[in-house]
């Protein structure tokens, strides 16, 4: 059946015909997905996390639909989803740095693409196949989902759009601008200023980005004492303790979240057994053929071209069927998918298991790495799929595009970051003192230095460290259960709204006393300056959405009319976002530069 011809514009190709598809599959992979694919890559080498890019790629893709009026938000979720695959694949080349830090010379750039590409497709199917029990019998939430949702709904008014593009555009002008200004002004670039933090924190809001300027803080305050009794060297900073103790607290808070998590799953299959299912059907039989076929190409190159063997793959292959299923109930409730976690517990269980290999560790870690980020955003986007009506069989082929155009452009992206700025190739976690220049302050790193980190307690005595670590767990399993117990207290949840004096404590409590392990552990993986920035980043977006509320009651009379944009298109977020998406670019750009000034590019293509 053909889809109706909605087009506004005669030149455009008609929905459903051959032309509208390779449109979408051109923009998407020339344009949406390299550019989510810079900025995912930069933000994991930069800051130490990433941001899909969903929302800017939503935007910026119904530029391209808005000629076929609302059904054009389907064209726009399809590059979406593949731009968000590009951009969780880019941001895998974390592992090929973490593998420089370890001192393994990377395997040639084919065997990367091909052991990327194939864990990118198994996870992938893993996640597709867990998607009738999470997204269409549990029918959970999925909150970004919903906002990319709402978002694309949004975006056929024209006037919605050309403000939300006009504010990601004054972003990312912004974020080249202030980029420049820090390169070339050496007094700027001293005070560790980055456009990047700043943005991430606008983005997160001061809930978020507050607790993590204390907690690092108070990293700087008990540094003396952490050196004079041996858990730091003479000369580390806190964060190489500090970073144990903040994985601790999210291990602690995960244990919390998933007891409720399962409580809330077993009552969601209970209900969903006495409710009839309606909507499309995942073809199951075809998935198990597709995880089959790419889970054994992946034991075969991981054993055979990795020299990984194959009792740890298949190990982490089996360890990936759990994370993808736990984490994607995560992000379906919580909004979290806590790969990092999942990264982590698999190595300490592997180490438990005998494990004394770094480099094993890491490549046997990297499985569940990519497959949880792959597998919990394809179910993410099939809740997307769902509220729209779009045909899930064509947004899983457009990312299927998204993890092969990803798998290479991991490699490309890392190559040429690694040799632009080869700051990045030195390990910071064993040696410290390299981050004390400005330079090495821009480049935090914060994933691959946790992920060393954790792989450096691998065969060797780490008592004290390990301590840390268990103490973490212990703390962030008390704050989570308090902050539960908080959140499903009717008499404090009234409370905390009655005065602007409650208000004011309840924002210390939830910000800073008891804040969230999953936010306020950033402090514990970045130095001090730029946790500041980042938490500057988020008060100055919240004083600004602030006075904008106060202005529209002033306006309107009541508080809310008029608004009707979804929280991720507020004008802090897509600042924040061009903020990110405009330093990754300038980067990215000056690094070329000065690699083809150098005649650096041809060597890294040519050889």
């Amino acid at each position: 059946m053909s889809e109706p011809d909605t087009r506004t514009w005669s030149f455009l190709p008609r929905p459903g015909s051959a032309g509208y598809y390779v449109l979408l599959a051109c923009i998407a992979t020339f344009v949406l997905g390299p550019l989510g694919g810079v900025t995912a890559a930069y933000m994991n080498f930069s800051i130490g996390f990433f941001i899909g890019g969903n929302v800017l790629a939503g935007i910026l893709g119904s530029l391209v639909t808005l000629g076929y009026g609302p059904e054009g938000k389907h064209g726009a979720n399809y590059m979406q989803s593949m731009a968000a695959s590009v951009a969780g694949m880019s941001a895998m080349g974390v592992l090929v740095q973490a593998m420089v830090w370890l001192g393994m010379p990377p395997p040639p750039a084919w065997q990367l693409v091909a052991y990327f590409l194939c864990i990118g497709m198994f996870g992938v199917g893993v996640g597709m196949l867990y998607t009738p029990i999470l997204v269409d019998q549990l029918k959970l939430t999925y909150p970004s989902g919903l906002a990319v949702a709402n978002i694309l709904r949004a975006l056929t008014d024209r006037r919605v759009l050309r403000k939300s593009v006009g504010k990601l555009g004054g972003g990312i002008g912004g974020g080249i601008g202030v980029s420049f200004l820090v390169e070339k002004l050496p007094t700027i670039a001293a005070t560790g200023f980055s456009a990047a933090m700043f943005g991430g924190g606008m983005i997160v809001g001061a809930r978020v980005s507050t607790g993590q300027i204390f907690f690092g803080a108070y990293g700087l305050h008990i540094t003396p004492w952490l050196r004079e009794h041996g858990y730091l060297g003479p000369n580390d900073p806190f964060r190489k303790i500090g970073f144990i103790f903040a994985l601790g607290t999210i291990l602690g808070a995960a244990v919390v979240d998933l007891a409720l998590l399962a409580r809330d799953a077993i009552a969601k299959i209970r209900a969903a057994r006495t409710e009839e299912q309606t909507g499309p059907k995942t073809p199951v039989g075809r998935l198990f053929l597709w995880v089959a076929v790419w889970g054994t190409a992946l034991a075969v190159i991981a054993s055979q071209m990795m020299h990984v063997p194959i009792g740890w793959v298949f190990f982490a292959i089996a360890m990936s069927f759990v994370f993808v299923l736990i984490n994607g109930i995560s992000q379906g409730i919580t909004d979290q998918n806590p790969i990092s976690s999942a990264f982590v517990v698999t190595v300490l269980v592997m180490g438990n298991f005998g494990l004394r290999d770094p480099l094993v560790g890491l490549l046997g870690g990297s499985i569940l790495l990519v497959s949880c980020t792959l597998g919990v955003d394809m179910q993410q986007d099939r809740s997307t799929g769902a509220r729209l009506g779009s045909d899930r069989r064509i947004q899983f082929r457009f990312q299927m595009l998204g993890v092969v155009m990803g798998a290479f452009l991991a490699v490309i992206m890392t190559r040429v970051f690694l040799e632009a700025y080869p700051i990045l190739k030195l390990n910071s976690f064993a040696h410290p003192e390299l981050r004390h220049t400005a330079e090495g302050a821009r480049w935090q790193s914060a994933m691959t230095f946790k992920f060393v980190g954790v792989l450096d307690t691998l065969g060797s005595d780490n008592a004290k460290t390990l301590s840390v670590m268990y103490l973490g767990l212990g703390v962030g399993f008390v704050i989570q259960v308090i902050r539960k117990l908080l959140a499903a207290s009717a008499r404090y949840q009234a409370w905390r709204v009655a005065s602007d004096r409650n208000k004011t404590i309840d924002f210390v409590l939830d910000a800073i006393v008891i804040a969230s392990p999953y936010a306020s552990s950033f402090g514990g993986f970045v130095e001090f300056t730029s946790c500041l920035w980042f938490g500057l980043g988020g008060i100055a977006a919240s004083v600004a959405s602030f006075l904008e509320g106060r202005r529209k009651i002033h306006l309107s009379g009541s508080p809310g009319e008029g608004e009707a944009l979804p929280e991720d298109m507020s004008s802090t977020s897509l600042v924040g976002g061009g903020l990110i998406a405009g330093e990754s670019l300038f980067a990215l750009v000056m690094g070329i530069l000065g690699l083809i000034a150098s005649g650096a590019l041809a060597k890294i293509f040519g050889g």
